[in-house]
């Protein structure tokens, strides 16, 4: 099984084109508008979840350790 790598750097459109599970995951932790297509198609490309964690006030440990949880190395 390949290791499945959160770069928290890497913008919200790619991780979850390439994780679509992640979808859930940062909607859970604050991130509501990755379920929306349109949003994660626009503004998705432009953030970051590092960044977005600042903009939204999210924990950035909070969500390393939630994707800990879900089997991703984070980087």
């Amino acid at each position: 099984m390949a290791e499945k790598i959160a770069d928290l750097d890497r913008t919200l459109y790619d991780l979850t084109a390439e994780y679509p599970e992640l979808i859930d995951a940062l909607a859970g932790l604050g991130f509501l508008g990755v379920r929306n297509p349109v949003m994660r198609e626009s503004h998705g490309r432009q953030m970051t979840v590092r960044s977005g964690c600042a903009y939204l006030g999210i924990e950035e440990g909070k969500v390393s350790e939630a994707l800990k949880a879900k089997g991703f190395t984070v980087k």
